[in-house]
């Protein structure tokens, strides 16, 4: 079986499958092998035992005469193997069974061995026992022994088990043998392998297994010890322990060092040193100088044979003008004109993927020296192989390669920008700045560097073939894949190629893409699509998520050199299957990258559909790398290509808006918020090619050119892109021809209007009012909604740049938020400074500058925004969002208090109270410096109010502070006010204040320092459930009572002493009970229950008390002893030895 066609990374049984189908295929007439005179054993031989027990014709010769010949001549294996043969027949022969029964015929000494048979017996006379089977002696000879004495029965089963075995090692010998016989090269066939150098002799098994052995033997001695495993492993059919069972009675050779050393040494053979006039005789020399002979002519055959193929490899590839067949060769043994050779070849004409556009492809075979050679008159004897030099070399040559013209590839129609085009194809993450990264992205441009690429990669990969350095092949496999003429076999390369590695990793897989674009690069859109493809194809629901990844890659890295009905057809419906059915992450952030990619190939209007719902598929994702890969890679590509299609303002906006509405008016009993935030999300990627479309259709854009005096673009003017491909400079072309844009912009808006700007009146006549009005229908209270639109507008406003968001942006919301009382309609519920329209126009365009007259535009507003509620009695949940949404910016924490600051001093005690609940929310992101220094002295200032409302909207906050600030002296000036709310008179029979106390204390108690809670809420409680048993208006007993009972069951999972739980908790809640049992008895169990739970922890906590005590008792008197032993362990300082005597016995 030919080596060339094994596939090695399916490993299997094909050559022991083999070597059976070698035997069968032997006519049962062949002869025997030259030089074996027939024995004993010979067909004619063989076929009398068989003619006995099968009923034939009358045997020739018996078998006892054959057995007494055997036996006569001392062939005494070969008698002992009819021996066993007959046994088995169960037609065992008198004459062996008494031979071998009798131990004598075994130690007497016998004379000469026959004449012609190699010495079984030794000088000695004793009979040499082979080491690969059992000996004699272990067989039982006692059974048929002079004495008769019989061994016990154990010792029986235990001779019956060794002749078991023996038998067995007997007739595997006889199968290795007879394989050995089979497997014989008959001579005429020899001579058809001696003629012919270009076809090599098959191993035989016995060559293989002695070279297995000599191999395992070297990796034993130089500490390869996991490459002998593995050896082992792949060969275990195979006994390495023991040399014999390559095969009966072969000599050992030396290991594989000293036959290395003696092959590189000079034997001259012994035609060359024998005088023509004497006479050798062959029975003078050494008994093994035959078998020397032999190997050394095999030896010396194989290495003419490798010169041969060499020589005319070397001719084809240095492709001489001869002038006649039998005149002019090459002079190959001339070292300088080999060292021409060498440099004239390795020119560098490589195809480079690194930087390489079409027209440097196109020009680089035009760059191609002449390769000059030394040509010289040699003798007739060389010219023979003028010949086999033209058929080797029409061999290497591979399929369109015989024109040097520069391939082509389909371009798409299509007008992206170099930048953005180049930054897209970067996503294909190839880089080649390692080694073997640029062995890897040069293939050689003619076959003339074959050679030379060959010499840089094999030293890298002979010491690397293991798994962990298999990349090393990937030149290897690249090349040969690339200038192999057979189809079939290049499909196994590239298949070798794809499952060369397990489980590639990331730095793997990069080397494998590089060498499949090198590969498409040099042999063109058509073999990619036959050969590269299905390769692809096999492996995309392979089990291991890294073979799959490397699929989903490399439809990414292929694609510009794939034919166009391709990319949009079988690669597209490939990815768009992996999308959809794989269940790893990472496979399917590379197949949105490889899709992404397709996008900006593809030039099929019909595939827009196609890839809107690709789009919408990736962004439904669940998995937050593929979303990400999404928003960076495909929408850019896809947007790109929709903006060509003249899609984007026309279909891919409008659907989107279309789907948020729909979202919107679906979701009145539940927004589906992660939809929503997929579609706005989706749309906030759109703006960076809405606004180069923009640029790109302006009126001016024909006056745009490059200048010298170019006002470079401010570092801020757009918000930070999600990658390289949502960069407006990169979808433009270049920072400068995006400057230029701007400038004219920036003028074309202040002075010459929007007239005949039909892409900018689009997004201000009809975009900005549809997102206006979605704005408005949003529940405020969803701060995720509020968050994402805020994002939305104040991307949007800081792309189409200030001058737009002044004069477009806020005048449109500006006349719908009017702030007048009268447009706040509180009973029905749908005024529009009560929708989230207020936090999204506060957070999202007031704040996407952040000058001066910006920041006294965005305080106007909320000040405006604050008094029209609070006069109109409107709820504040807008201003609330507003508030919560600037708040967690610290930037705008001095504006906001400055904002509250003006409710403080404002004339209308409704604003006051407003401005008092509003600290609420700040306090919890201010920190304690702006605490004490602005919210505390304004809320002191509001708890003095004439009006007791305001008053008792403090609370809350200061209940705030006391949850969140660590200042002991701003903690004690906010207890003081908490104390004068309950304790002064005047506060007496305020119902309202002693709820909001109540319900203050229930939400910032179980957070609250625990000194504040057990000193002075948990106290204060009691005395307000006390204080409730004696109301007598049943309404109002009600109400402090349920706001008890939240309190109390908020407060029951803190950690209260025993002291606090007895003289405060406990009373309360049975205050508490005493209500409940009149007012809502459901309550009365629930309460009686939780003080049930409460003295049970009291009395627990006494006896682990106790328990404690003794525990403590017991770890004092430990601690004693401890200390001793510590002690006389100190004074052990003069040596070890004395580390004993602490442990021995006193006497």
């Amino acid at each position: 079986m030919a080596s060339g066609s094994v596939n090695p990374f399916n490993v299997s049984d094909s050559e022991e499958e083999a070597e059976p189908q070698r035997s069968d295929e032997r006519s049962p007439g062949d002869e025997a092998p030259p030089g074996r005179s027939p024995g004993p054993f010979s067909p004619q031989a063989d076929q009398e035992p068989a003619g006995l027990g099968g009923g034939g014709a009358e045997p020739r010769v018996s078998v006892d005469a054959i057995a007494a010949q055997l036996l006569r001549d001392q062939y005494i294996l070969t008698a002992l193997e009819l021996h066993t043969e007959l046994l088995e027949a169960g037609r065992e022969l008198p004459r062996l069974r008494d031979y071998f029964s009798n131990p004598g015929n075994f130690e007497r000494q016998s004379g000469t061995p026959p004449a012609g048979k190699e010495p079984g017996i030794g000088a000695g006379g004793a009979l040499n026992r082979a080491g690969s089977i059992s000996t004699l002696d272990s067989l039982d000879f006692t059974r048929y022994s002079d004495d008769g004495n019989r061994e016990s029965d154990e010792r029986v089963a235990v001779l019956e088990f060794e002749l078991r075995k023996a038998k067995e090692t007997i007739q595997a010998l006889r199968t290795n043998l007879t394989q050995a016989a089979e497997c014989e090269i008959p001579s005429q066939e020899r001579k058809n392998y001696k003629s012919s150098p270009e076809i090599q002799e098959p191993i035989r098994p016995l060559e293989k297994r002695a070279l297995n052995f000599l191999v395992n033997e070297y990796l034993l001695k130089n500490e390869y010890k996991l490459s002998s495993i593995t050896f082992s492993d792949e060969n275990d059919d195979q006994d390495f322990e023991l040399w014999d069972d390559v095969g009966l009675n072969i000599p050992k050779p030396p290991d594989l060092l000293q036959l290395y050393r003696n092959c590189g040494s000079s034997h001259p053979s012994h035609r060359e040193t024998a005088d023509a006039a004497v006479g050798v005789d062959t029975s003078d020399l050494p008994g093994d100088y035959v078998t020397k002979e032999a190997s050394f002519e095999s030896y010396f055959n194989f290495m003419l044979h490798d010169f041969n193929i060499l020589f005319l490899f070397l001719i084809s590839i240095c492709d001489l003008n001869v002038s006649s067949p039998g005149k002019a060769q090459v002079e190959c043994g001339d070292t300088k004109a080999g060292l021409q050779c060498e440099k004239s070849l390795d020119n560098g004409q490589y195809l480079d993927i690194r930087g390489v556009t079409e027209a440097d492809t196109a020009a680089e075979p035009n760059s191609n020296t002449t390769t000059s050679t030394n040509t010289t008159t040699t003798t007739d004897h060389a010219t023979e192989h003028s010949s086999p030099s033209t058929q080797q070399h029409s061999k290497f040559k591979s399929p369109g390669q015989h024109s040097k013209g520069p391939l082509q590839f389909d371009q798409p129609n299509r007008k992206l920008s170099p930048a953005f085009h180049q930054a897209l194809l970067s996503f294909c993450r190839m880089s080649a700045d390692s080694r073997l990264g640029s062995e890897v992205s040069r293939i050689a441009d003619s076959e003339e560097s074959v050679m030379l690429m060959l010499g840089r990669c094999l030293p890298h990969i002979v010491p690397n073939v293991l798994l962990a350095k298999r990349e090393e092949l990937i030149p290897l496999i690249l090349c040969t894949a690339c200038l192999h003429p057979e189809p079939k076999e290049r499909d196994q390369l590239l298949h070798i190629l794809f499952n060369l590695i397990k489980r590639p990793d990331d730095e793997q897989r990069q080397m494998i893409l590089m060498g499949c674009v090198a590969f498409a690069r040099h042999v063109g859109p058509t073999r990619v699509e036959v050969e590269l493809l299905p390769q692809c194809w096999e492996q995309i629901n392979h089990k291991y998520p890294e073979r799959r990844l490397l699929v989903a890659e490399s439809c990414g890295a292929l694609a510009p050199y794939l034919p166009k009905e391709i990319r949009s057809s079988l690669v597209l419906s490939m990815l768009q299957q992996m999308l959809a059915e794989d269940k790893a992450d990472m496979v399917r952030e590379a197949v949105v990258k490889s899709l992404g990619i397709i996008m900006g190939y593809i030039d099929d209007p019909d595939k827009y559909s196609q890839g809107f719902e690709l789009m919408l598929l990736s962004l439904g994702d669940l998995s937050e790398r593929v979303v990400a890969a999404t928003h960076q890679v495909f929408i850019p590509a896809f947007a790109a290509w929709t903006v060509e299609l003249g899609n984007l303002q026309a279909q891919l906006i409008p659907s989107l808006l279309s789907r948020i509405e729909k979202l919107l008016q679906q979701g009145e009993h539940g927004l589906d918020e992660h939809k929503l935030h997929t579609f706005l999300s989706a749309l906030q990627s759109l703006i960076p090619p809405l606004f180069a479309l923009v640029l790109q259709n302006a009126p001016f854009t024909s006056r745009a050119k490059l200048q010298s005096d170019i006002t470079p673009i401010e570092v801020t003017r757009f918000p930070r892109p999600a990658s390289p491909l949502q960069d407006v400079a990169t979808i433009i072309g270049s920072r400068e021809q995006l400057a230029i844009l701007l400038q004219l912009y920036e003028h074309q808006l202040q002075h010459e209007g929007t007239t005949g700007w039909e892409t900018l009146l689009w997004v201000v006549n009809q975009l900005l009012p549809q997102l206006i009005e979605i704005v408005g229908r949003i529940n405020v209270a969803s701060t995720t909604c509020v968050h994402e639109f805020s994002r939305f507008f104040w991307r949007l406003c800081r792309t189409f740049g200030k001058t737009f968001t002044n004069t477009k942006v806020k005048p449109q919301f500006q006349e719908i938020l009017r702030l007048s009382e009268e447009n706040v309609d509180a009973s029905a519920g749908n005024g529009i400074l009560t929708k989230a329209t207020v936090p999204i126009y506060a957070t999202g365009v007031l704040t996407c500058y952040n000058q001066e007259e910006d920041r006294k535009l965005l305080v106007g507003f909320l000040e405006d925004v604050m008094t029209t509620l609070s006069l109109s009695h409107a709820p504040l949940d807008s201003l609330k969002a507003s508030f919560v949404e600037l708040g967690a910016n610290p930037a705008y924490h001095e504006l906001l208090l400055t904002v509250l600051w003006y409710g403080v001093v404002h004339t209308s005690a409704l604003v006051r109270c407003t401005a008092a609940r509003m600290f609420e929310l700040l306090v919890k992101g201010v920190n304690e410096t702006l605490v004490a220094q602005r919210v505390v002295p304004a809320l002191i200032t509001l708890s003095s109010d004439p009006e007791i409302s305001v008053r008792i909207s403090t609370i809350p906050a200061f209940g705030t502070i006391m949850e969140t600030v660590t200042q002991r002296e701003l903690l004690e000036r906010v207890k003081m006010q908490l104390a004068s709310f309950l304790e002064d008179p005047q506060y007496q029979d305020q119902h309202s204040l002693h709820m909001e106390i109540i319900k203050t204390f229930g939400r910032v108690g179980p957070n609250a320092e625990p000194r504040f809670r057990d000193e002075f809420v948990l106290p204060h409680l009691h005395k307000l459930a006390l204080g409730n048993n004696m109301q007598t208006a049943e309404n109002k007993r009600m109400d402090i009572a349920s706001q008890l009972f939240e309190a109390y069951s908020a407060l029951s999972c803190c950690f209260i002493s025993e002291e606090i739980m007895l003289n405060h908790f406990l009373p309360g809640l049975r205050c508490l009970r005493t209500d409940m049992e009149h007012l809502s008895p459901e309550h009365e169990v629930i309460l009686s229950s939780m003080i049930k739970e409460c003295e049970l922890k009291v009395e627990n906590r006494g006896i682990g008390e106790a328990q404690g005590s003794m525990s403590i008792a017991a770890s004092l008197v430990g601690e004693d002893a401890k200390t001793k032993f510590l002690s006389k362990m100190g004074q052990l300082t003069t040596s070890g030895a004395m580390l004993a005597n602490v442990f021995q016995r006193k006497k």
